[in-house]
């Protein structure tokens, strides 16, 4: 749930936008995420899909340590449940004990929360794109997951930022959502070593 804005909180005009400087603060880990997924080999098939989602399930768990939006990632973890379930249904696969990923308790996030949300949102964001080039390929599955919320998947991404600039009002505010979207990109990469271990 989302804190709402305080006078208090004005930003002083020295204060670093909080996209660019998430941007910055994540590029190296974004790009080898982008490198390293199971979607990103030249010809990926839905094994490849179900690969992917089911780090993403591991990664939603792992974040529920952080201090994070609850509901979010409740959100998340069903998004990535109900299309990893179609997965394993077309592959004839068993789907993962769900009963691992409770709900979590409500929280409030602060700065280092709407970092970690960032990269959420920004996965929605790039979903879009490997949708529009994997949906032909991967047909009969309908990807819902990475079609996110479809034609709305814009309007949500813009109206995250709108808010995510109305929380992240100083300097120390953007430091800590930094700190949050390292450390939740961070863990994405550590979930994809411990499967690759354990294969």
């Amino acid at each position: 749930m989302a804190l709402p804005a305080t006078d208090a909180r004005r930003a002083p005009a020295s204060a670093p936008d909080p996209r660019d400087a998430l941007r910055r603060a994540t590029a190296h880990l974004h790009a080898e995420v982008d490198a390293s997924m199971p979607l990103a080999r030249p010809n990926p098939s839905l094994a490849d899909y179900r690969c992917h989602l089911a780090l993403l399930a591991d990664w939603v768990d792992a974040l529920r340590a952080l201090p994070v939006d609850a509901e979010r990632l409740d959100d998340e973890a069903r998004r990535v449940d109900a299309d990893l379930a179609e997965c394993e249904r077309l592959l004839s696969a068993p789907h993962r004990d769900q009963s691992t990923s409770p709900p979590s308790p409500a929280t409030a996030p602060g700065p280092f929360g709407w970092g970690v949300a960032y990269v959420i949102e920004g996965s929605r964001l790039g979903g879009q794109v490997m949708y529009r080039r994997l949906a032909d390929a991967l047909a009969p599955h309908p990807l819902a997951y990475l079609q996110g919320a479809g034609r709305d998947t814009g309007a949500r991404w813009s109206a995250f930022l709108a808010e995510l600039r109305q929380q992240l009002r100083t300097d120390d505010d953007v430091r800590a959502a930094c700190d949050g979207a390292v450390q939740a990109f961070a863990l994405l990469l550590a979930c994809r070593r411990a499967r690759e271990r354990a294969a």
